[in-house]
């Protein structure tokens, strides 16, 4: 069994499938920058990312897959999802090794599991556009702190430059420890180590003296809209489940209420 080492990116794991087959490696597991101990006694290979590499193997499945197909790819390895690089990597070895367009079989499990993975990432990636909650610091940023159960800050950044073109924006990922931010021009990407639930004294201290404000207006508006009668909470739920509620501030009590 041979273990992969790579950085964890997607055009670190394009790399790694270049050099796979470079080498001719078999019975493949993938880990991230670090040596997994249940696999102490198999023989690693370590993968520097290499755009050339990632680029060629990009081509050659761009030729094979339709659009979405090959867009499909990109949002499973953002799932996150157990072994995805593993599925992925089947999947792959299917699309190569076979004459035709293999995305309609999905009596492969490759193929389902891959289809399967990029509509969580996608469905994912639609609610975090909505489930956004921007608070406002003392230097004019706009910040909020979402935890989604993919990486989809990649997916988002351009729906909320086009939106909010012109304000400083960050968005910060609690679970993955990084953010995007916006400068009114360009959307970097930046690691950091950050609060999901920071205090109350914390907040006061970067917030804007008006954020309590507008938030607590927030808050009374969407209690305003709400007719107690026509409340459905399954329904509710469904379409925003309680693990967004934390970083959503009509979800958070009115700090003005006693």
């Amino acid at each position: 069994m041979t273990q992969i080492i790579y950085d964890g990116s997607y055009e670190g794991w394009l790399t790694a499938v270049f050099e796979i087959y470079e080498y001719k490696l078999k019975d493949i597991v993938f880990a991230k920058e670090e040596i997994s101990n249940s696999l102490l006694f198999s023989h690693t290979h370590s993968v520097i990312t290499n755009n050339e590499k990632a680029n060629r193997v990009e081509n050659g499945l761009r030729q094979r897959l339709s659009y979405h197909g090959f867009n499909n790819l990109y949002f499973a390895f953002l799932s996150e999802v157990e072994k995805i690089e593993e599925t992925l990597f089947r999947f792959v070895k299917y699309v190569f090794a076979s004459p035709i367009n293999i995305e309609g079989n999905l009596s492969r499990s490759e193929v389902l599991n891959v289809k399967k993975a990029a509509h969580l990432t996608g469905k994912e990636s639609h609610r975090m556009k909505a489930f956004v909650r921007f608070k406002l610091t003392k230097d004019k940023l706009y910040y909020a702190i979402v935890e989604p159960d993919c990486d989809v800050l990649p997916l988002i950044e351009q729906h909320f430059k086009n939106r909010y073109a012109d304000q400083r924006w960050f968005i910060y990922d609690s679970k993955r420890k990084y953010g995007i931010y916006y400068d009114l021009e360009n959307v970097s990407t930046v690691e950091m180590q950050f609060e999901s639930n920071p205090s109350s004294s914390f907040l006061a201290e970067i917030n804007d003296e008006n954020e309590e404000f507008f938030q607590n207006l927030w808050r009374n508006y969407f209690s305003s809209v709400n007719i107690e009668s026509r409340k459905n909470t399954k329904l509710h739920i469904k379409h925003m489940p309680k693990r967004y509620w934390k970083n959503l501030t009509e979800k958070i009590p009115n700090l003005n209420k006693r």
